[in-house]
């Protein structure tokens, strides 16, 4: 066998170069979600419960002094001492031909079991808990404030406690009207 200067081949090497190969490609097709099937999922992953797809597109904490974030936290007072505006953004698509209802029963989960509900909302960009989505439609509309906006998608306002960002990571619980429950762990 030919060998280049300092490049000994031998067939133990191939071997484990192709079985190096075969478990990387094991191991990263088993990062793949079905949302069929699926009801915990990272962010970024889709989790379908009844006729409805949700996808969390980003969560993150909002500043009531950054600009962008004043939009998200419209009609809001000032956070109280050790507490946190989190916005958790998402698109929820109905693969159904009927109107679906919105959940109103999101929450925020953090290591310790401490959970944190929805808080009402102003904004142009939250999502209307409760409400509805048509036949084959999607939340946010088209052509809607939260749709055109920087995330594109609607937002889901919580107050948390500061000690939560020490407890993560934390995982957004949906409760579905038909019956499951969903869980996206956040990636913030």
């Amino acid at each position: 066998m030919l060998r280049a200067a300092g490049r000994p081949t031998t067939r133990l090497g191939a071997a484990l170069v192709l079985a190096a190969a075969l478990v990387a490609g094991v191991l990263l097709s088993g990062c793949e979600t079905n949302p069929e099937t699926d009801l915990s999922v990272d962010e970024g992953a889709p989790v379908k419960l009844g006729d409805l797809l949700y996808n969390v597109e980003i969560s993150r904490f909002l500043n009531p002094r950054d600009p962008e974030d004043r939009a998200y936290l419209a009609g809001q007072p000032p956070p109280p001492n050790n507490k946190l505006y989190l916005g958790v953004f998402m698109l929820i698509q109905n693969q159904a031909d009927t109107v679906q209802d919105v959940p109103s029963n999101f929450t925020v989960v953090d290591t310790e079991g401490t959970e944190f509900n929805p808080i009402p909302s102003q904004s142009l960009f939250a999502l209307k808990l409760g409400g509805k989505v048509g036949g084959k439609q999607q939340l946010p509309e088209p052509e809607s404030t939260a749709a055109n906006g920087p995330i594109q998608g609607s937002m889901v306002l919580f107050l948390v406690t500061q000690a939560a960002t020490e407890d993560r990571p934390l995982t957004l619980d949906i409760h579905s009207p038909s019956g499951p429950v969903g869980e996206v762990e956040l990636d913030i």
